[in-house]
């Protein structure tokens, strides 16, 4: 049986880690070296390092070493590799360069010089040559320049094995699934697994490391769920042993799955928790894998389980000011664990050790691993009460929590009694978004709304009996025990002064940071700016109505008036809409609107987005709709009106014009946020109207049921319209 020389690349770390992984499987003169290991055997044992290898990025297949000294050597030396029995004229190839020899200090020239060598050759035997395919191409070779000497292989991986083929969707920087896999073996994940342990990251982003620690548990090939490998378009790809190695996979997956542990991912972000259960799906395990949007303040340990691993990859704090914002953050952390989760293992992977000091924990044993160009430390923990800091901990000099006021205490442990019983609620309906404090102590008359891991705070404009000296004192004891009592950092508390708004207020921006925050509500994806306006472009408020408006709408025609940023076109055309129009007179807003329309999958003609002012687009509009959203701001002014708005004095005239456009026993709902409006219900004896301000009104905003008012209206004879 031919035997082949084979390289296996891999982050800087784990070399150790991927010698003893090939070695199981069955690899022959496994030798560690830098980035990588090489090994020998069978063509068998290059499938299976790319199908069954965890930790490898690429598994390479050597083709020729020769001496260089210039780039003619190169040349010759690859045009007498006999590239036809790899490849066809037909196939397409890409070529991969690293280091340099002498007059090829250049790689993408290297690079070139193979490619010509290779598409010379074949023209000269066949006749032809093949094409240049950077992506997924049929064959992609690889070159390392190393001291004078050129060493040439078949990439057999194609695309780097971290890529399993479960990742769909993702958050910011997640970690590369061999990187994962890694922290996990170091972390003695298979063993505890194996004896019957449970896996939790608190911290889980888009689900790597809980999707990898399934993988590991239930024996599954983390390349059975790819359909690339870059030795499926090679001549000399053996398909037979392929499918042989497929089925053996397959077969070990009906087994893995017989006694299979509790996975469970956490993170405050609802986004997150949304693409985390997607990835799992795509990886094949469905319910088997827990995800829950909860932060770190609520991490406990499950019930009857006693062992397990905790692994988590915190925020590290990389950007300049970033670091200091953490401390409170890792502090949380810490102390979960050593409150909960007493003879439990613990895993922290982070590129900033000070921070780790934080947790309030010692650590058994470290290990350096890179996360790309970054060195990080994985710090694994007996979490028993020898290991911790204890006292030492408490008194550590730096950066402590300042000590809240009085005031500030009791403020804080308000939002924790909130949050312990809101918290609750917005798990149980995987509500990601949603107000925790609205102004309960009149002292301290804020507004604290959860946006995931962010926390929204707006100031009530105070009133002019109240000291602004004093104002500004309690809002300074509001921004102090927010981080302590949510475990938020200072830098995700975004802070706005809510005043009365007049005119064209409403539109006007408070900042220019132009940062958009991706959340999740009832399963669908929303933009927000946490920064930039008075609102955030999502009315917490209105989250029954949207969610009312997607039970009707199937269907039906829908008509979105002041439609802001489009939440609720999104929850009709996610019901099933036939098509929907949404009005509004900010060109921001109705960009706004398409990005979240785009974000959910729905674009095209069927979704219409209309810049007009709402009563002159009434007046001319002819088309029929059979489900409106009527949602006027209290007062407007903007220049580009005709006139003014104020939903007391105008709300007959609209409403009337919105019925008008409905078709035969069509519903609009109509919905305004003024505290003191008053419908005249009399001024429109032609319409069925019923209140459902209390059906529409969530447990959140329970504490002010004057947050808004909502009407269910019906038309049941229809009129035709002037032209």
């Amino acid at each position: 049986m031919k035997q082949y020389t084979f390289f296996a690349t891999s982050p800087l770390g784990i070399e150790g880690l991927l010698v003893d992984e090939l070695n199981q499987l069955g690899a022959g003169e496994v030798r560690e070296s830098r980035a990588g290991v090489r090994f020998s055997g069978a063509l068998e044992c290059g499938y299976r390092a790319c199908l069954w290898s965890r930790l490898a990025s690429r598994i390479f297949l050597q083709l020729t070493v020769f001496p260089v000294a210039s780039a003619d050597d190169l040349y010759a030396g690859v045009t007498a590799v006999p590239w036809e029995e790899h490849l066809t004229p037909t196939n397409t190839l890409a070529v991969d360069a690293s280091g340099s020899a002498s007059g090829l200090d250049h790689t993408r020239f290297a690079a070139l010089k193979v490619k010509d060598a290779i598409v010379d050759r074949l023209r000269e035997r066949c006749g032809e040559r093949p094409s240049v395919a950077l992506e997924r191409p049929d064959l992609r070779i690889n070159l390392r320049l190393h001291r004078g000497e050129a060493t040439v292989s078949l990439d057999l991986s194609g695309e780097s094995l971290h890529r399993r083929g479960y990742r769909k969707e993702g958050v910011a920087a997640p970690l590369k699934e061999n990187l994962a896999a890694a922290i996990l073996v170091k972390s003695g994940w298979p063993a505890i697994a194996a004896a019957g342990g449970a896996f939790i990251d608190p911290m889980c982003g888009s689900g790597t490391l809980p999707i990898e620690a399934a993988l590991m548990a239930a024996d599954l090939a983390p390349g059975a769920g790819r359909d690339y490998f870059g030795f499926l378009g090679w001549r000399q790809h053996d398909p037979a042993l392929w499918r042989r190695l497929q089925e053996e996979a397959r077969q070990r997956r009906e087994v893995g799955f017989k006694d299979f542990p509790i996975i469970t991912g956490y993170d405050a972000d609802g986004a997150a928790i949304r693409a985390a259960r997607v990835n799992a799906d795509l990886a094949g395990f469905g319910g088997r894998l827990r995800f829950e949007c909860r932060p770190v303040l609520e991490l406990r340990a499950p019930e009857g389980l006693a062992t397990g691993l905790v692994a988590v990859n915190p925020p590290y704090g990389e950007r300049l000011g970033e670091k200091e914002n953490l401390y409170p953050l890792y502090r949380e952390l810490g102390a979960r664990l050593r409150e909960s989760f007493v003879g439990w293992k613990g895993a922290v992977f982070t590129g900033n050790p000070d921070l780790a000091k934080e947790l309030g924990l010692r650590a058994r044993r470290q290990n350096i691993l890179f996360n790309g160009a970054l060195e990080c430390k994985l710090l694994q923990f007996d979490i028993e009460a020898q290991w911790f800091a204890g006292a030492a901990h408490a008194a550590l000099p730096e950066r402590p929590p300042a000590p809240l006021s009085s005031g500030a205490e009791m403020f804080a442990n308000r939002l924790r009694k909130n949050l312990k019983q809101l918290g609750r609620w917005a798990r149980e309906h995987e509500v990601s978004c949603y107000r925790l404090y609205d102004a309960d102590m009149p002292e301290y008359a804020v507004a604290v709304d959860l946006y995931g891991e962010w926390a929204h705070v707006q100031e009530y404009d105070p009133p002019k009996t109240v000291d602004p000296e004093q104002a500004a004192v309690r809002l300074r004891e509001v921004l102090a025990a927010l981080p302590q009592a949510l475990g938020i950092p200072r830098e995700r508390i975004a802070l706005k002064v809510r005043k009365r708004q007049k005119g064209s207020a409403q539109y006007e921006r408070f900042d220019r940071q132009e940062r958009f925050l991706e959340v999740d509500e009832g399963g669908l994806r929303f933009l927000v700016n946490l920064t930039d306006y008075l609102d955030t472009g999502l009315f917490l408020d209105h989250r029954p109505t949207r969610q009312l408006l997607r039970e009707l709408a199937a269907g039906k025609r829908f008509l979105n008036l002041f439609a802001y940023t489009g939440a609720a076109t999104v929850y009709a055309a996610a019901g099933g809409a036939k098509s929907t129009v949404s009005v509004d007179l900010s060109r921001t807003y109705l960009g706004w609107a398409r990005r979240n329309l785009e974000l959910n999958g729905f674009r095209g003609p069927g979704h219409e987005l209309i810049e007009a002012d709402c009563l002159a687009w009434l007046k001319r509009e002819r088309r029929r709709f059979d489900l409106i959203f009527l949602d006027p701001p209290t007062f407007s002014n903007s220049k580009s009106m005709q006139g003014t708005l104020d939903v007391q004095r105008d709300h007959v005239a609209l409403i009337q014009g919105a019925a008008a456009l409905l078709e035969r026993d069509g519903v609009l709902l109509f919905s305004t946020n003024n505290r003191r409006f008053r419908l005249a219900a009399a001024d429109l004896p032609e319409l069925e109207i019923r209140d459902i301000s209390g059906q529409t009104l969530p447990p959140d905003f329970a504490r002010n049921p004057r947050i808004h008012q909502c009407w269910h209206i019906v038309r049941h004879s229809v009129q035709p319209r002037d032209r």
